[in-house]
């Protein structure tokens, strides 16, 4: 009598069980896979190499991964990050080789550092202080500890409508004065920033000349520019009011003091002590969008390109897993870019713990890129991807793989009655 069978299949129904109750016990854990138990006959070889006709039992062939998109779930954490489609998220000790994950609960430690709940850091590619992308050897990905240093306004642009129906207000008997509104038509201002980052009010008064025809007055924190004249070139409208003609006022660089007074001394004198300088060239004002119709003066948008310092508030992780850091004065600029891998085979990875895979011969060389990129899938911000395990189907398989160790245990208990009864024998 041989029991080799029924104790091969209550070891293959136990080791079935026990894929099913890990697949269960990660029903929860983000960016877990399920697990999927292969099992084979086995045939004893008889004399010259030919299989008897009746097996010997059943073996465990293989604990394979199913590597198929769990849901994904918003969370309000912006460093979380789910990915939709094929690749693994990188992440290393800086000692041990990398390692792969699905799982992407990431935070940002003390020095900056992106990394997951092991310490483990998320690997991508770099960015310069300009925040330009620098593609190669992924690493380590950090936000900058430092702010990001101010920017001189250098351009400016202003759109919005002159009344033609307008008086004229120009007159030799009666100049210009910024605190006399009966001097000129309308004003409107705006905060431009020099090299310091320092904020520096400019104001616009317009005034009509003639028919068609408007003088452009500006002054900087109070102070009056051109020596309190026109600007060299006024603005001159067609006749239907829709096209600036010769729309670049000439304006004399500036430069401000520490206080962020501007000074009418123009920088061709050279750099005054304690003073920096606000130099916007005549090719960086736009008028172009200036227009001149029989209706109510009204600004629809002005802008400049300007700002003042920042420091880091926070960050934001785009699709194709460019990570932009975000700056208390409203800008942002890119801090590095996730990189995925994928594989060939994604069954050959190794599982190892903390929901990792280490790489093997089965699976291939990892492919690298950038989100979105080739087959890659993109990054979805402020979520996690969930377990792809069937909770329903895996309770089924634990119904089915008990039915089966109760008649593998019963067939054994058979063989047991029935070499009771040879024993027996007389």
């Amino acid at each position: 009598m041989s029991f080799q069978q029924g104790l091969s299949g209550l070891n293959a129904s136990s080791k079935n069980l026990e894929v099913i109750g890990n697949n269960i016990a990660n029903a929860n854990t983000y960016g877990a896979k399920t697990a999927r138990a292969e099992f084979s006959h086995m045939y004893a070889a008889a004399s010259g190499g030919v299989s008897g006709d009746i097996g010997i039992g059943v073996s465990l062939d293989e604990v394979s991964q199913q590597f198929t998109g769990g849901n994904i779930t918003s969370t309000d954490k912006p460093t979380d990050l789910a990915i939709s489609g094929s690749g693994f998220f990188q992440v290393s000790d800086g000692v041990n080789p990398t390692m792969y994950t699905r799982n992407g609960q990431f935070k940002v430690d003390r020095s900056g550092t992106i990394v997951n709940n092991d310490g483990m850091k998320l690997l991508g590619y770099p960015a310069d202080p300009n925040g330009n992308i620098q593609p190669g050897t992924p690493q380590a990905l950090q936000l900058p500890t430092s702010g990001i240093q101010p920017k001189a306004t250098g351009s400016i642009s202003l759109e919005l409508n002159l009344d033609s129906r307008s008086a004229v207000t120009a007159s030799d008997t009666k100049p210009f004065n910024a605190t006399d509104p009966t001097t000129y038509n309308n004003a409107t201002s705006q905060t431009v920033y020099d090299a310091k980052g320092q904020p520096v009010a400019m104001t616009y008064y317009f005034q009509k000349a003639a028919v068609d025809t408007w003088n452009v007055f500006v002054s900087a924190n109070g102070n009056m520019l051109n020596g309190g004249a026109a600007l060299t070139n006024q603005l001159k409208f067609a006749s239907n009011g829709s096209t600036v003609q010769d729309p670049q006022p000439e304006l004399p660089a500036l430069e401000s003091g520490g206080n962020g007074i501007v000074s009418t001394t123009t920088a061709a004198t050279g750099t005054l002590p304690g003073m920096t300088t606000l130099d916007i060239p005549i090719s960086g004002f736009d008028f172009t969008a200036v227009r001149q119709y029989g209706t109510s003066f009204s600004v629809t948008k002005i802008n400049q390109d300007g700002f003042p310092p920042g420091n880091l508030t926070g960050l934001n992780i785009q699709d194709n897993g460019t990570v932009m850091a975000q700056y208390s004065n409203g800008q942002s600029l890119a801090a590095g870019q996730v990189e995925l891998a994928n594989f060939r085979n994604p069954q050959g990875l190794k599982p190892v713990a903390g929901n990792m895979w280490a790489i093997s011969l089965e699976a291939g060389e990892p492919v690298r890129g950038a989100p979105g990129s080739g087959s890659l899938g993109k990054l979805q911000a402020g979520a996690l991807e969930e377990s792809n395990v069937d909770l329903a189907g895996e309770l089924v398989n634990m119904i089915t793989a008990q039915r089966s160790y109760q008649a593998n245990a019963q067939t054994i208990k058979t063989q047991d009655q029935v070499l009771q009864t040879l024993v027996n024998l007389r």
